[in-house]
């Protein structure tokens, strides 16, 4: 079949003809990961699923990373490439091209936008293999497109979309949380004697530690909270964070609970049953995106316009350093005071009655 598309240059984006569009059957998205990209990237597939009803969407991603995306309700099929080094990491690879070149897909859209993906797309043997406009060394694409605005990630993921003709509209992020994963957390705060109207959950660890706001600085805004709006603070910790939760309860003046470790089901499931997030710029910031949880994020050095849901979600909040990317040590020249400001905004609360007002409706 002759292909219709026409490229002017390199450069600028063509847009498949309706004709293609209707012949596209089965589609597979390569992001490989890690949690918060695995996540983000799948803002666009109901729009893509709506746009393209006849298409069956596959998705490739690493593990672990493929927990955040596991039971996403757009997903026809997860392929996920085993964790493996060495010569198993090889093998794996050479099975998932394999297994990619059986499926004979039509359409394959590489948004990792990295070498490891770029070979991938470029031995799918797909009609179609769509990325990114840039000097790549593999010649992975026959549809290419630039780069929009930085923007939120997740909005900016629908740039990748416009050979086909979709352009960005509103959208929700999908993480389902299985009932009996719901059940156990809410067991465990009603043990604790927790409501969602009384509990605030910070999550004081990052895998990077460029991201992380002074463990000290959240002790002492946590302190504020349980003394002043009369709620209990929660400790929220993943995997090598423990140390984090600790210590930030032994700087603690009042008592917080710690919570136990969980999975990311059960850690979305407590977000759920919360009044406020207190977090770092991570993926937990984005799974409260699904849960719908008011959130205050700390950023430093990374850029809010790229990484924060503010701009596209209303109850997403941010404080950001004075002067991003100049900031020296981990205090990104926020004070808890300053924060605790914001909180009680965010929280309509009144200091001394504890009677509820308005919050305020604007992001720092």
């Amino acid at each position: 079949m002759d292909v219709v598309v026409r490229f002017e240059t390199m450069a600028e984006t063509a847009i498949l003809d309706p004709a293609e569009l209707r012949q596209l059957k089965k589609v597979l998205v390569i992001q490989l990961g890690p949690f918060g990209d695995g996540l983000l990237t799948t803002s666009y597939f109901e729009t893509l699923k709506k746009v393209l009803p006849q298409v069956e969407l596959h998705y490739l991603i690493k593990a672990p990373y493929h927990h955040s995306v596991k039971r996403h309700p757009f997903i026809d099929r997860l392929i996920v490439i085993p964790q493996g080094s060495g010569l198993q990491y090889l093998r794996n690879r050479i099975d998932v091209i394999r297994a990619i070149r059986h499926e004979n897909y039509d359409l394959v859209i590489d948004q990792q936008n990295k070498p490891s993906s770029r070979y991938i797309t470029w031995l799918s043997r797909a009609r179609w293999r769509l990325g990114y406009t840039g000097r790549h060394l593999i010649p992975a694409y026959n549809l290419m497109t630039p780069k929009g605005p930085k923007i939120y990630t997740a909005s900016r993921r629908f740039d990748i979309l416009k050979p086909l003709g979709i352009e960005k509209t509103a959208y929700k992020l999908y993480f389902p949380i299985p009932d009996e994963d719901q059940a156990r957390m809410d067991r465990w705060l009603s043990s604790q004697g927790l409501t969602a109207d009384n509990t605030v959950v910070v999550s004081p660890g990052s895998r990077q530690s460029r991201k992380k706001w002074l463990t000290e600085n959240y002790a002492q805004l946590a302190d504020l909270i349980q003394q002043r709006l009369d709620k209990r603070i929660v400790i929220l910790w993943a995997g090598s964070e423990r140390p984090d939760a600790d210590r930030m309860a032994a700087l603690m003046e009042t008592t917080p609970v710690i919570a136990p470790q969980t999975s990311l089901e059960e850690a979305a499931a407590l977000l759920k049953r919360c009044c406020l997030l207190l977090c770092n710029d991570s993926g937990l910031n984005h799974i409260a995106v699904t849960t719908q949880t008011q959130t205050l994020a700390i950023f430093g050095n990374t850029s809010p316009a790229r990484w924060s849901p503010a701009s596209e979600f209303s109850h997403h909040h941010h404080l950001r350093a004075p002067v991003p990317g100049e900031v020296q040590g981990n205090d990104f020249q926020i004070t808890p005071e300053l924060a605790f400001s914001r909180v009680s905004e965010l929280l309509g609360a009144d200091e001394k009655s504890g009677f509820g007002r308005p919050p305020a409706s604007q992001s720092a």
